[in-house]
């Protein structure tokens, strides 16, 4: 029988992220990986390059932990509340130290994954989106070896693989051998995976290997090109998990007032992340009752018969 994949996130961090680490923690509004960035910041990992196509409240604490002197992204905010203040303060005054940037389009970066995964050592695109040219040596030109629609030559933009040391994903469910199942807004979660050297997947529930094998069309993350899974209910809060907790929006709207002022910022990561031994002392001091308010209403999708021989 083939090994089990199953960690606790302090052995699968401790084991696949090691200092200077370029490390994609990808999740497009919806599973974000927060208790494996808390986690990172919990084990005082340093000299991180961060990855993420829409970075939020956990990258922003991320740098004022000091785990990370670069971000490679494709945008970043408190969606719809406003600025991320501790990476403001690092990229526009080094406080507490500088943060490099490298910025893309989301497509730009979609691209990098691409090239990753696909051993590709580059991707087109059409557009590079507005400025970034100017401002990021890695958007290129390269010339089409077919002909244009007028016959003539053609340029396009191009940028290179990206292979992330490891790639941190919040599902549903997996299986013990790391066969990933995710459903609502997915983001690049599949081709970050195969991009990464190293792949720890975070989900909400271990399922049996035949809840998995019943319904193998909803399997985004085949266990192949996983190293560690992790159980971790709620792990994604602030953000949502279809199915199973809502956004806290309350959470979101209470950030920017922690954000703002770097010792309210250095007095919750002490009290929410380094006082705390994992994530499931953080539920425990939110109170059982507290996802009470974040408890979706059903939406159960229709079965399907997808057959077998006689």
């Amino acid at each position: 029988m083939p090994a089990s994949k199953t960690a606790t996130m302090r052995d699968a961090i401790a084991e696949h992220v090691d200092d200077g680490d370029t490390v994609a923690l990808e999740g497009f509004t919806h599973l974000i990986p927060v208790a494996a960035g808390h986690e990172l910041i919990r084990q005082r990992r340093r000299n991180l390059t961060i990855v993420r196509m829409t970075p939020d409240i956990v990258f922003d604490q991320l740098v004022a932990a000091g785990a990370a002197t670069k971000m490679i992204f494709s945008f970043t905010g408190n969606s719809s509340v406003g600025s991320l203040h501790a990476i403001r303060r690092a990229i526009e005054h080094s406080d507490p130290r500088p943060l490099q940037i490298e910025e893309y389009s989301h497509f730009g970066l979609l691209g990098r994954y691409i090239a990753g995964a696909s051993n590709l050592p580059f991707y087109p695109l059409r557009s590079a989106g507005g400025d970034l040219l100017a401002h990021n040596p890695n958007i290129g030109t390269v010339v089409s070896p077919f002909p244009a629609s007028d016959g003539g030559t053609e340029e396009v933009h191009a940028v290179p693989p990206l292979h992330p040391d490891v790639a941190i994903v919040h599902a549903q469910r997996a299986d013990r051998l790391g066969n990933v199942q995710a459903w609502g807004i997915l983001g690049p979660q599949q081709e970050v995976a195969f991009a990464a050297r190293r792949t720890i997947a975070v989900v909400e529930e271990v399922a049996d290997d035949s809840v998995i094998r019943s319904d193998p069309n909803r399997t985004t993350i085949p266990g192949l090109a996983v190293d560690a899974v992790v159980e971790c209910p709620r792990g994604a809060h602030p953000s949502f998990v279809q199915g199973y907790y809502d956004r806290d929006n309350e959470f979101y709207r209470a950030w920017p007032a922690i954000s703002r002022d770097p010792d309210a910022l250095r007095s919750w990561l002490q009290e929410w992340v380094y006082d705390l031994p994992d994530h499931a002392a953080y539920l425990a001091k939110l109170g059982p009752a507290y996802f009470d308010q974040l408890r979706p209403v059903p939406a159960m999708s229709s079965p399907v018969d997808y057959g077998s021989a006689p």
